[in-house]
């Protein structure tokens, strides 16, 4: 399902394939016809692009004047089932930085789960406006000693994190207090790492979906 946002987007849907130093990755345009931002999002380790956040933000933004840039990391387009370690992950993140900045506009780095530690790390390095965190895997589910804190706290941008309030890779209230303002953070009741919720939650699936673009659509707006 689809936020109630969700509107065809005013110009078509595009592809296309962008060569990097870890193999050849895709980016899936979704257009804006009047585009003030571009919101460029990748997968985590165990799915694609058709994860229903990154789609409920594909169809929603755009009609707002964000364009959305679903971006398929190498290991997924060469049909490989397991994710390489997080600096090949970075690798193919800088290789597609060109094509998604090319419209002149600034860009938001985003992703779910490790394509949110992505664009955590290397926020800084590439000049990204923003970061999105989707999922934010705080921590491995169990290991709450693993941080991965440092990696949020690090991007050295203006961070929204948005979280599902029953995510065993971190639930809201394990979060760190933001120092200054460091991120601000969204909490999807009930939801999962994938932002599922279960049937009988207080919140309906498209309501979970509702919250999600809501929020990031209110923080785009707030960006400078």
């Amino acid at each position: 399902m689809t936020s109630e946002h969700s509107e065809p987007s005013e110009t078509p849907v595009t592809g296309e394939t962008v060569d990097t130093d870890a193999g050849p990755a895709r980016i899936t345009w979704h257009p804006a016809k009047e585009a003030r931002l571009v919101l460029a999002l990748s997968h985590g380790a165990g799915g694609g692009i058709e994860a229903r956040d990154l789609r409920a933000l594909a169809a929603a933004l755009p009609a707002h004047g964000v364009s959305v840039a679903l971006v398929e990391q190498p290991w997924r387009v060469a049909g490989k089932k397991l994710a390489p370690a997080p600096k090949t992950l970075d690798t193919g993140w800088r290789g597609v930085w060109p094509a998604l900045t090319a419209p002149g506009l600034p860009v938001i780095a985003g992703g779910r789960s490790a394509g949110a530690r992505v664009a955590c790390r290397t926020a800084r390095e590439l000049g990204a406006h923003a970061v999105l965190a989707l999922a934010f895997p705080l921590h491995p589910p169990g290991k709450p000693e693993k941080s991965r804190a440092d990696e949020l706290l690090g991007a050295g941008v203006p961070t929204l994190v948005v979280q599902g309030g029953n995510d065993p890779f971190g639930r809201p209230q394990e979060f760190p207090e933001a120092p200054g303002g460091t991120y601000d953070l969204v909490e999807v009741p009930y939801a999962d790492h994938g932002f599922a919720v279960p049937k009988r939650a207080a919140v309906t699936q498209e309501q979970a979906l509702d919250l999600i673009t809501d929020g990031v659509l209110k923080w785009t707006g707030s960006l400078g």
